[in-house]
């Protein structure tokens, strides 16, 4: 697997208007995160003195609760000096509402920490309109009266916001009560299971109360937010991008993994800045960068090419165009397996984290795989019951019914077990986790459409593995940490069938993390599996990204009836269809027509590099074995 090239140097850094850590992993950059926390803590109560955290919501900051968790109940590390402040909450929503903050707080960190109650200040936002200012100023005291944040722990939203302070805020704002954006909505759509329900108001610290504060770690994650943290940390400070105010702070620190920090100009281009150490990975990054930035066919690059995008050092190191152009359209290429580059007759097992990324994501590949006269199984890992609408259950349900009164099976017990379903969903409110026989119903659904899928793409049904790890099965979009039962259920399936390749998840952008967890349930399971046994690991991408032209390990073209016959295996999950319940909070776009398009601007991408022009293409990088 391809991994950047991170520049250290000051030289490097000199555009960067924040200081920033970057890390090869998600878990790594938590990980600092929640020590950062921890000696801070651990050094103000050697003073005598309490530390005041402002606290934040979302998939980032689990990661930094769950070691604060550990050290508490592991190390015995004790809270009991820490005072905390929740950064905003939606408004108007109840405290144990399944959305509330609040109640992520508490279920995520406060209840399983030594913090007396009253030192946790969390939004009130269960009151009237007219209680909205008065508990505005009431928690600007209360914040004073602790003596000021000392850590306030943030996560940068997609459209460069920080808690509720949306694209326009002005730096001197307060607490307050914001008008919710559109795109956070949208964001939030699946938390709320439609974005009808996400509340159109919020109360939030404003920007100059989480300036007070004394230290700020600022975190982002996924390749998603590359270019916005750029933004905020390379270009002016702008309303536009509230979190790039933070470059006015003296104790601000950006902490970012390798995907959040892939635009940053050390990053993306190092040569521009100083002197790099060109390795082979480099060069070949570098050359495919220029061609695709300045238009040119690989093998038309010239030395005007390099000389005026600062390539100058490349060319001096490596010889003349023609030379380097040549070896680096030949390496790519190379990484271009039509059906016959294929391996035969293996084992190969597919990782699928909801039960349609596996068509959605590789369905062309799994086809070639097919006719290369592999055995081809797919482990379907969590159940994805949770994107299944309502109506569609009680469609099923009524469905079950009509087809007893066809058949005359009229079982009592059964028809009575089906209108009681019928019956609790719709007496359904908002909010409310399913009942668990509606949650089976949802499950049921996803599975049948999953293998109908794969029979489209010629694998049999004796080849779905139905894994429904139990991280998932909390009846709620937020889940349950991976742990050791999730762990053996992978492992048991690979030393079941022994795969000689196994393909997995590889990106970190889904909207709701599961797949990311997945991969570190996939991991964990193959550190287990002595070194020489474990399998090929290919990774590949969710529905939100494709992997960037230098990155590839394998292209796997498509023809036009190659691509046909993924995009009806993608029709068979018709629970997904039309309307998906989490399409995510940027694309309107049908699952089915994200993955077309994605798959045509891969093969036009090699077209324009001067490659051979293909109908589609799908895109792997080789994972390491751990």
């Amino acid at each position: 697997m391809n991994t950047l090239q991170i520049e250290t140097a000051p030289e490097f850094r000199r555009l960067e208007r924040l200081f920033v850590d970057i890390f090869e992993t998600h878990e790594e950059m938590t990980s600092q995160a929640a020590r950062y926390g921890l000696d801070l803590i651990q050094s103000r109560r050697a003073e005598g003195k309490q530390t005041v955290i402002g606290l934040i919501i979302g998939t980032t900051s689990v990661g930094i609760y769950r070691e604060w968790i550990r050290a508490h109940r592991e190390d015995g590390f004790d809270f009991s000096s820490v005072v905390v402040f929740n950064l905003g909450e939606y408004f108007p929503i109840q405290p144990d509402n399944l959305q509330s903050n609040a109640r992520f707080l508490r279920e995520n960190l406060l209840d399983s920490l030594n913090i007396p109650e009253d030192q946790i200040h969390l939004l009130r936002c269960d009151i009237g309109r007219a209680q909205v200012d008065k508990t505005c100023r009431e928690y600007e005291k209360a914040i004073k009266a602790a003596g000021g944040i000392d850590l306030q722990l943030l996560e940068v939203g997609r459209l460069g916001h920080i808690g509720f302070n949306e694209p326009g805020t002005q730096p001197g704002t307060r607490t307050r009560l914001v008008t919710v954006d559109e795109t956070t909505r949208k964001e939030a759509a699946s938390d709320f299971f439609s974005e009808e329900n996400v509340p159109e108001w919020a109360i939030t610290m404003g920007m100059e109360t989480i300036m007070e504060s004394k230290e700020i770690l600022l975190l982002a994650m996924g390749e998603g937010k590359a270019t916005l943290t750029r933004k905020i940390v390379e270009e002016e400070k702008t309303p536009a991008v509230p979190a790039s105010f933070l470059q006015d702070h003296p104790n601000a620190r950006v902490l970012l993994d390798i995907g959040a920090a892939g635009m940053l100009t050390r990053v993306h281009k190092p040569w521009t800045l100083g002197e790099v150490n060109w390795t082979p990975e480099l060069k070949y990054r570098a050359v495919i960068q220029l061609s695709e930035e300045t238009g040119n066919a690989l093998t038309r690059l010239e030395n005007t090419d390099y000389n005026r995008n600062h390539l100058t050092s490349l060319l001096r190191v490596s010889g003349p165009p023609d030379t380097l152009n040549t070896q680096v359209a030949h390496t790519l290429t190379g990484r271009i397996w039509n059906t016959p580059a294929f391996f035969e007759k293996k084992k190969v097992l597919i990782f699928s984290p909801h039960p349609d990324d596996d068509v959605i994501c590789m369905g062309g590949t799994m086809q070639k795989l097919v006719e290369q006269h592999n055995r081809v199984d797919v482990a379907y890992m969590t159940n994805g019951n949770l994107a299944v609408f309502d109506q569609d259950a009680m469609r099923h349900l009524e469905f079950i019914l009509r087809i007893g009164e066809s058949l005359k099976m009229q079982d009592t017990r059964f028809l009575r077990a089906i209108e009681d379903l019928m019956g609790v969903l719709q007496q359904k409110k908002f909010g409310d986790v399913d009942h668990p026989g509606v949650q089976d119903v949802k499950r049921v659904i996803r599975e049948s459409e999953a293998i109908a899928a794969i029979e489209t793409l010629g694998i049999g049904r004796e080849h779905a593995h139905f894994l429904n790890l139990p991280f998932y099965q909390t009846g709620k979009v937020k889940k349950d940490p991976i742990d050791e039962d999730d762990v053996r259920i992978v492992h048991d399936i690979l030393k079941r069938l022994k795969p000689d390749h196994i393909f997995v998840a590889g990106d970190m952008t889904d909207p709701h993390g599961t797949h990311r967890m997945c991969k570190h349930a996939i991991d964990e399971a193959l550190r287990k599996i002595k070194a020489d046994n474990r399998p090929r690991v290919w990774l590949y991408r969710g529905a939100w990204q494709e992997w960037d032209i230098h990155q590839v390990d394998v292209f796997v073209p498509l023809s036009k009836a190659e691509a046909k016959r993924k995009t009806l295996s993608i029709f068979k999950h018709e629970s997904q269809k039309d309307r998906a319940v989490f399409p995510g909070p940027y694309d309107d776009r049908e699952f089915w027509q994200r993955a077309e398009d994605r798959n045509k601007r891969t093969a036009q991408a090699l077209d324009r590099l001067g490659l051979q022009e293909y109908f589609a293409a799908e895109a792997f990088v080789f994972g390491e074995n751990t």
